[in-house]
């Protein structure tokens, strides 16, 4: 039986699926729907093990590289995007390619191609041997740096100090990079880059709702992957506001001793975890505590991407979204 003493459960606002990864769910789920399973995915679709189970079990392969998929199948790049040499690779293996690239890492594939054909050197902020920075690195041509810390700027070598250009991972926020770029520009006086409000709308609405219900928990858990780079930096922003905090990845992950002298949790969701983790979750703590849940102020986003166009007449499945406990969208 849950003890009497009550326990509040804030929800942040905004959490879980951002619009590139409902997208790129959608999109596999509308392809299993057109052409029937098999449908192969190179990489996980996001980054998040329940949706990678879930897809598996209607039918998705899952392979780490184009060469593992049978000639002439049904394959769906990520959402992460992915590099030159693996498009020309399921091109030779004759693949029906659909492609689930966040719309917003296309963009920074599109800026990036279009400094180097200026002559720039490229520094992409982000985390090297993270699946978006690999596709990134192979679709800009010309002379790339990666970076993720202020303190790496200064051992740059570039080739004109006056033709040096700056592109962003997109799970990083404004207040991920903004130490790099302030150091790219003291450096670099001539630098030349996006405009922070090109910076994934996403992550930074998730980082912001978390430092604000910091201020009003005592106790902080996110659910998402492990392997999540945007769930990890929530549960940073958590521990630098001096709250016990905690990535789980689903609710059996939870331990109760977490609870003890807390009256407040605060839950959110990195950008790949779909609202039915939060609320099996939320069952969990009642196991244990008579709990109420209340949904802080934050941003209401309205941002959805267009579907490929050779699936958008194909209706997703009648129980897709059970299983992200989340309302159908229309894509616009």
């Amino acid at each position: 039986m849950p003890a009497t003493e009550k326990l509040n459960v804030l929800l942040a606002q905004p959490r879980g699926f951002c619009a590139g990864v409902e997208r790129a769910i959608d999109i596999v789920e509308r392809a299993l729907e057109k052409f029937g399973a098999p449908v192969y995915v190179r990489h996980e679709i996001v980054h998040n093990k329940f949706v990678v189970d879930t897809l598996r079990s209607r039918g998705a392969i899952f392979v780490e590289e184009v060469d593992e998929v049978p000639t002439g199948a049904v394959t769906v790049f990520s959402a992460h995007g992915v590099a030159k040499k693996v498009e020309n690779g399921a091109l030779e293996r004759l693949l029906d390619v659909i492609d689930a690239t966040c719309p917003l890492v296309t963009k920074v594939h599109k800026e990036g191609r279009r400094y180097a054909q200026k002559d720039y050197d490229v520094v992409l902020i982000g985390h090297i041997g993270h699946p978006e920075v690999e596709g990134t690195l192979g679709q800009i041509p010309g002379t790339v740096h990666v970076l993720s810390e202020a303190d790496e700027v200064d051992a740059l070598s570039v080739t004109d100090e006056n033709r040096v250009a700056f592109v962003t991972q997109t799970t990083l926020s404004v207040n991920d990079t903004k130490d790099v770029i302030a150091a790219l520009k003291k450096r670099f006086p001539n630098i030349i880059g996006p405009d922070t409000r090109d910076i994934c709308y996403a992550t930074q609405n998730r980082q912001t709702a978390v430092i604000a219900m910091a201020k009003e928990v005592d106790l902080l858990l996110v659910v998402g992957a492990h392997n999540s780079s945007n769930s990890n930096r929530l549960r940073e922003i958590g521990e630098n506001n001096h709250i016990p905090s905690y990535l789980i990845e689903d609710a059996s992950m939870f331990d109760p001793a977490w609870l003890e002298g807390v009256n407040r949790v605060g839950i959110t969701a990195g950008a790949s975890a779909p609202e039915s983790l939060v609320q099996d979750t939320i069952a969990r703590l009642r196991n244990y505590r008579d709990v109420s849940v209340s949904t802080l102020d934050g941003v209401e986003e309205n941002v959805h991407f267009k579907l490929p166009r050779e699936l958008a007449d194909v209706p997703r499945p009648e129980d897709a979204m059970k299983a992200w406990a989340v309302s159908p969208v229309e894509h616009v």
